[in-house]
């Protein structure tokens, strides 16, 4: 098991948020992985348009997971509407 950052940003929409972030959870469960931390950063203007959206919704995680289930999950989060960006960082 190693320690990751995770950062999601999701569509800025509430219901689609809502919707991610239950998503995400869910996936972080399924993986076996540890959250240590979850931090909402509230929405912020994004550098540039993604997916023609101008504002995300920033979540950010701390957790404790294997190698191999961090890149399943990320294959997951890239078919996922609600999730504009993600990026898992090893600590």
């Amino acid at each position: 098991m190693r320690n990751y950052e995770f950062t999601v940003i999701f569509d800025a929409n509430e219901e689609k948020t809502a919707k991610g972030l239950e998503f995400v959870s869910n996936a972080l469960t399924a993986a076996g992985a540890t959250v240590a931390k979850q931090e909402d950063m509230g929405v912020r203007n994004l550098a540039y348009s993604i997916k023609k959206q101008d504002k995300g919704h920033y979540y950010y995680f701390e957790l404790e997971a294997e190698p191999q289930s961090i890149n399943a999950m990320a294959a997951e989060f890239l078919l996922q509407g609600e999730i504009l960006k993600h990026l898992f960082v090893a600590k």
